[in-house]
C-alpha cells in the first residue's frame, strides 16, 4: 500500500465473513486508493488475529481490546458479574498492545443495545482498559451504543490525557460536542449514506475538520449503494464521497485531511 490515500480508521479484517478472500479484500482496498487500515480487535483472540494480519500486510495496523460485548471474558469467573477482573487476561492484553504493529487499545466501550455482558461488567472492564491505554500512552477506539451518559461519566472520570476516537458516530449533537471538548476524534461510517439516518449530516457539519475520521466498520454497515453486501475497505470511497458532499468539500482534500488525522491519532510516521 502507498503512503498516501484513504485511511480506513476502523475495520475488522479478522472477521470470518472474509474467509479465504481476505487477501483479495486487501488487494481491492489498495486498488481503490485505501493506503491504510486500522483493523480492530474485540476480544483477546481477535486482537491476536489482527496483530498477525498487521505483521503480514503492509499498510495494515491493529488495535487490541475487549469490547463491551465480550467484557465478561475479562472476569476471573465469567459467570460471576461481581467477581474480580482476570489479571492474566489483562496482562495478555498489555503484551499484545506492546507489539509494534498494535497502535491502539480498542475496540472498547459500552453497548446497552444488546447487553451481551452485564452493564456493570462492561463499565468496569471499560474503565480498566482506559487506565491501561493511559499507562501505555496509546489512543483508544471507543464503542458507544445507547450508553451516552455512562460513556461520558467513565471517560471523564478516567485519565485526563486520554486520546482516541468515538467510532461509528450515531449519537446526538451534545455527544459530539462532548467528544470534541475531550479532544476525541469522530469516526464517520456507512450510516452517513443511509436515508434513514437523517440527523447525522447536520451534526458532522459542526465537527472541526481536524477531528474527523472515516471508516467502514467492515464487514458491517456497508454504505449506499452497497447496502445488503458484505462491507469491505474498498467501499470507503462511498463514505468519503457522501461526507464531502455534506461538508461541501473537495473529495481529494477530505481524503488528505482524514488520512492525516488517522496517522496523527495512531502515531504513524
Amino acid at each position: 500500500m502507498t503512503a498516501s490515500g484513504l485511511f480506513d480508521s476502523h475495520a475488522h479484517l479478522d472477521s470470518p465473513r472474509f474467509g479465504g478472500e481476505r487477501q483479495g479484500v486487501i488487494a481491492r482496498a489498495d486498488s481503490a486508493g485505501v493506503s491504510g487500515i486500522m483493523s480492530c480487535g474485540s476480544d483477546l483472540p481477535t486482537s491476536r488475529q489482527n496483530a498477525h494480519l498487521a505483521q503480514k500486510f503492509d499498510g495494515i495496523w491493529a488495535s487490541a481490546g475487549i469490547h463491551g460485548h465480550a467484557a465478561s471474558s475479562a472476569l476471573s469467573d465469567p459467570d460471576d458479574p461481581n467477581g474480580a477482573l482476570d489479571d492474566l487476561a489483562l496482562a495478555d492484553l498489555v503484551q499484545l498492545a506492546l507489539q509494534p504493529q498494535v497502535l491502539a487499545i480498542g475496540e472498547i466501550g459500552l453497548d446497552y443495545h444488546y447487553d451481551f455482558s452485564p452493564r456493570s461488567v462492561q463499565q468496569r472492564v471499560f474503565a480498566r482498559q482506559l487506565e491501561l491505554a493511559s499507562d501505555l500512552d496509546l489512543p483508544v477506539i471507543l464503542h458507544n451504543r445507547e450508553s451516552d451518559a455512562d460513556m461520558r461519566a467513565i471517560v471523564d472520570g478516567g485519565p485526563i490525557s486520554l486520546k482516541g476516537v468515538l467510532h461509528c458516530f450515531l449519537a446526538d449533537q451534545a455527544m459530539a460536542e462532548w467528544a470534541i471538548s475531550r479532544g476525541l476524534y469522530i469516526g464517520v461510517a456507512g450510516p452517513i449514506t443511509f436515508k434513514n439516518v437523517r440527523h447525522l449530516p447536520s451534526i458532522v457539519r459542526h465537527i472541526p475538520l481536524d477531528h474527523l475520521l472515516v471508516e467502514t466498520d467492515c464487514p458491517f454497515l456497508a454504505p449506499h449503494p452497497m447496502r445488503g453486501h458484505r462491507n469491505e475497505p474498498a467501499y470507503l470511497r462511498h463514505i468519503l464521497a457522501k461526507l464531502a458532499r455534506v461538508l461541501g468539500l473537495d473529495e481529494v482534500e477530505l481524503a488528505v485531511r482524514t488520512h492525516d488525522n488517522a496517522r496523527t491519532l495512531f502515531g504513524i510516521d
